[in-house]
């Protein structure tokens, strides 16, 4: 068509061009005079504006051909892309709902704190623990789940720094209230044993009562059974591998007893608990929650690494009750234990017939809903307060005097932030104190904590 109009417009224009030659052919044949110059000059115009226009219809004739040329390529290329895509679709382990990518959970959770305070060696910073979590669902009944632990950074001889496996279980559902649980697990004790990640406690350091009275984290080897009675009550229970009373001290109490490696089991030990959620089936006014737990444990001592006997003869009980209550801005917790140990003359090294402990935490959401935006809408800040009073030289086996180092108490006081939801910003002071002497120590601490 472009083609058609360019002959069409030429044969026109030659054509008027003719028409005046014949008109002005007398003067033009005869002595040339000023108006055949001018003639001259109109139509060397003329032929100079038809060149130009037919080099922009020419340009514009290639634009046209190139951008056919161009939309061909590009439904080529968007064609093999799809065709890429669609191959690679049929061989992708993401789209495979049947594939290893959908089964494997991966996470884990970490802190690093900065501690400030009296004596030799209290000013430090600590990449206190790094934990790596992997889970692994074989079917939607069995499922695999692990935490490796690295702490304080480094580890070799001499080191304070270790690696352990603080949990590797398997879970196989066998009912709907009932889970067989198999392999390395946390003693279901208290609060902080169960929910140790440090987004989920107050406090740069874990509290006093969840270091002394229940060591945190500790695990055991073993079997056992977990679900729900009823939609309000949960239940655990556990035959683990039991403590070693060689380990226990008259100031750390049972934390040295926890096996860790290839704990023995000529001993053994029974441990559970109870977890009661009364407002659980009804919405509870001004957004409040509430748990009340009970837990217990009762055990041989008489059990080392790698299946040895330390010759210890005694037994460990304990008896713990924990409740954690929210009300709108305000969070409750708190946890008391008692530890009977029976053989304690015999094990020696200060070792206390009776150990005791409690704490109480309050704590207050104080960020307003108005900064809740942007970057921070999901962010949270609290104020806290927690006493602990632990204590264990509780009671002494006759004739042995108690340890007055034993028996301790620890207000903190703090302040935790958290951007968002799974990382936290903490600081606090605490102020120590024992029975050695009335001068209470000061401690500041500040850290970072996440989990992922």
């Amino acid at each position: 068509m472009v083609g058609k109009t360019i002959g069409l417009r030429r044969g026109l224009v030659l054509a008027g061009v003719v028409a005046v030659v014949l008109a002005t052919g007398g003067r033009a044949r005869g002595d040339p005079s000023a108006d055949d110059a001018e003639m001259a000059k109109k139509l060397k115009m003329m032929e100079e504006r038809l060149n130009a226009q037919e080099e922009q219809i020419a340009k514009l004739k290639l634009e046209q051909s190139n951008k056919r040329l161009s939309a061909a390529h590009t439904a080529e290329i968007k064609k093999l892309i799809k065709e890429m895509n669609d191959d690679a679709a049929k061989h992708s382990k993401m789209l495979d709902a049947d594939s290893w990518v959908h089964k494997l959970t991966i996470g884990g959770y970490g802190e690093m704190h900065a501690n400030f305070g009296e004596g030799g060696g209290a000013d430090q910073f600590d990449i206190h623990r790094v934990v790596l979590y992997a889970g692994y669902e074989f079917a939607d009944w069995i499922r695999l789940s692990s935490e490796i632990e690295v702490e304080h950074a480094l580890v070799t001889s001499g080191a304070g720094g270790e690696v352990t496996v603080e949990q590797l279980f398997v879970d196989i559902d066998l009912l709907k209230q009932l889970t067989l649980r198999v392999g390395r697990i946390l003693t279901p004790l208290g609060i902080i044993n169960k929910k140790h990640e440090p987004t989920s406690f107050h406090g740069v350091e874990r509290p006093p009562f969840a270091k002394y009275i229940i060591p945190s984290t500790w695990s055991s080897d073993g079997i056992g059974a977990l679900g729900k009675l009823l939609p309000q009550l949960k239940y655990e229970l556990y035959a683990v591998g039991g403590l070693d009373g060689s380990g226990f001290s008259a100031k750390d109490g049972i934390r040295g007893g926890r096996q860790k490696e290839r704990p023995g089991l000529h001993e053994p030990a029974v441990t559970g608990r109870l977890d009661w959620f009364p407002l659980a089936r009804r919405k509870a006014p001004y957004g409040q929650t509430l748990r009340v737990g009970v837990s217990g444990y009762a055990g041989g001592v008489d059990n080392a690494n790698r299946g040895n006997q330390p010759g210890v003869n005694g037994e460990v009980y304990i008896a713990s009750a924990d409740a954690e209550y929210s009300i709108r801005r305000f969070d409750f917790r708190g946890a008391i234990a008692h530890i009977t140990i029976d053989g304690a003359t015999e094990m020696g090294s200060g070792t206390a017939e009776q150990i005791l402990g409690w704490y109480v935490e309050g704590a207050y959401h104080f960020l307003p809903e108005s900064y809740k935006k942007g970057k921070l809408k999901r962010a949270d800040a609290v104020v806290f307060v927690r006493f602990d009073d632990y204590d264990t030289q509780f009671q002494m086996p006759s004739g042995v005097q108690a340890d007055p180092a034993g028996d301790r108490t620890a207000w903190t006081f703090g302040i935790s932030f958290y951007p968002v939801p799974n990382l936290v910003i903490k600081s606090d002071v605490q102020v120590l104190n024992h029975a050695t002497d009335g001068r209470p120590a000061a401690q500041i601490n500040f850290g970072i904590g996440w989990d992922w």
